[in-house]
């Protein structure tokens, strides 16, 4: 994997405020590369520990990793049956919110 493009991945995600989430696919397109959601998602595998993983999910609201579920409702997100309530309220688009 590109490292810039690792880099640009976990420094994008390092700004979604607590509480809110973020997608694959909106930080792809936030990097310039709109159909690499996929890399985004290897680029999440193994990211350093102050790089918030949790928050970044499918873009149909549903978990890609069950265990993230304790660490997103302990920052007062509700997930059910691993899918986020509100996924379009909590939405964090970085096109529109930087």
């Amino acid at each position: 994997m590109n490292p810039l493009f690792q880099q640009q991945v976990w420094e994008i995600t390092k700004l979604i405020p607590k509480g809110r989430i973020s997608s694959y696919g909106a930080i792809a397109k936030a990097i310039g590369f709109p159909n690499h959601s996929r890399h985004v998602g290897k680029a999440m595998g193994g990211c350093p520990k102050n790089v918030p993983a949790h928050r970044v999910i499918s873009s149909s609201g549903t978990l890609s990793v069950p265990e993230f579920q304790q660490r997103l409702e302990a920052e007062g997100i509700e997930v059910e049956n691993f899918r986020i309530k509100n996924f379009k309220t909590l939405f964090w688009n970085p096109l529109e919110e930087l």
